[in-house]
């Protein structure tokens, strides 16, 4: 089978480092060797990083999309969409936003979907299948249009109707079920049609063994065009993207090109928080009860042991934030002119609760010990948020008197 340059040798447990396994099929259930009944633990790939060029891998590049990454991820045998390449803006001395929502989706999942369709490639089937709140299914369906391939997102109920319309443009069956049956269904999707599993299967949270290797590409990212940070705030649901930016840094520090490892920072809405709820227990993922809140791409009732090893491995910490903090944060962003869905904002919000007040990081090395700049991620587009569309702008009669008396009202006048 083709590589793509890829120097990935196999997949490797998560809860037993000593088990191996081929790098195809990819595992989408989990390490099959340490799974019980109550925690299924993931697997992840590995590479012969020994044969890595640190110098070229990192050297500047003209090559578009996770190709230029391509030595570090599994094999990318499905077309991108020049995904990655976000940029980096300085919202002030020494507070940044790494700014996913410039991905072809308008969200970071574009970094793992490209990973997880070339899986399906890789082994043959004729499409994929995928639950999903929004995000995940958008680029699921994108990636897989792309590559010629069907595309079935078992979604909720209350899907927005943006997001709806942002699925059915790319092909996709979209199936919204209540939310507590999406993944039987999607088992049953699974093992009745053949489709790839893109998104997670197990009682805990595992995914796609390929899918969380595309997050690296964020730490690279942040590494070619700043260095190593004080730390990273991340959006957190179910911890794939937590961990692929922990292990992007860990796998540059192994590599001699980082001196450290930034502390990585998992930021959960108050909904859920079942990566808090685990770390605070000592287990390896805990499941919680989902309550209301706006913040629905991040609101997870299950965790898992990525989320675990990500923050203890980095010295960080899992922060948890209600709606009134990610409203604040989401606020903040528009007003430096960056559009982000209420989830998005996760990043700064967490930066925000642990005292990171205007004047960057200074204002959290006291608590927290982090030296150097500080990046908040920040995950997707705010056209994927709750409400977006129904909103109506009031007519304004085509006269100075009513023209004047809105802009008044808006303080730009006297």
């Amino acid at each position: 089978m083709a590589t793509d340059g890829s120097l990935a040798t196999g997949q490797r447990s998560l809860g037993d480092p000593s088990l191996d396994y081929p790098l195809w099929p990819p595992l989408t259930a989990g390490c099959p060797g340490t799974g019980t009944a109550d925690v299924a633990y993931p697997v992840e790939v590995d590479y012969a990083y020994g044969k890595a060029d640190p110098a070229a891998v990192f050297a500047p590049s003209e090559v578009a999309g996770l190709e230029r990454w391509a030595p570090l991820l599994p094999p990318l045998l499905a077309p991108g969409l020049g995904e990655g390449g976000t940029p980096l803006v300085e919202l002030e001395p020494g507070v940044y936003v790494k700014d996913e929502s410039r991905n072809p989706t308008w969200s970071h999942k574009d970094r793992l979907n490209r990973c997880t369709t070339s899986a399906a490639v890789g082994v043959g089937a004729a499409g994929i299948a995928v639950a999903s709140s929004g995000n995940h299914g958008a680029s699921a369906a994108a990636y897989a249009a792309r590559a010629g391939l069907r595309c079935v997102v078992l979604t909720g109920p209350d899907l927005p109707p943006n997001v709806d319309a942002f699925l059915n443009a790319y092909g996709a069956v979209v199936l919204p079920v209540p939310w507590e049956a999406r993944w039987p269904l999607l088992r049953q999707v699974v093992d009745r049609l053949g489709l790839h599993p893109v998104s997670n299967l197990t009682t805990t949270h595992t995914g796609h063994a390929y899918g969380p290797e595309g997050y690296k590409t964020v730490a690279y990212e942040i590494f070619r065009d700043l260095g190593v940070p004080g730390a990273v705030f991340v959006p957190t649901g179910y911890g794939e993207l937590l961990f692929g930016v922990w292990k992007g840094f860990a796998e540059l520090h192994r590599l001699g090109l980082a001196e450290r490892v930034p502390r990585i920072y998992s930021c959960e809405s108050a909904s859920g928080a079942p990566l808090a709820s685990a770390l605070r227990q000592g287990l390896p993922a805990a499941r919680t009860a989902v309550a209301p809140g706006r913040a629905y791409s991040i609101a997870a009732p299950v965790g898992g042991y990525r989320g675990v090893l990500a923050v203890r491995g980095s010295g960080g910490r899992a922060l948890v934030l209600d709606d009134a903090q990610l409203t604040a944060a989401q606020g903040e962003l528009a007003r430096a002119g960056l559009w982000t869905e209420l989830s998005a904002a996760a990043g700064l919000a967490g930066l925000r609760s642990l005292g990171g007040a205007a004047g960057g990081s200074r204002g959290i090395e006291g608590a927290e010990g982090i030296e150097g700049p500080v990046v908040c991620v920040s995950t997707s587009s705010g056209f994927k948020d709750l409400g977006v569309g129904s909103r109506r702008t009031e007519p304004v009669a085509p006269e100075w008197e009513a023209v004047h008396r809105r802009l008044q009202a808006a303080g730009i006048c006297g």
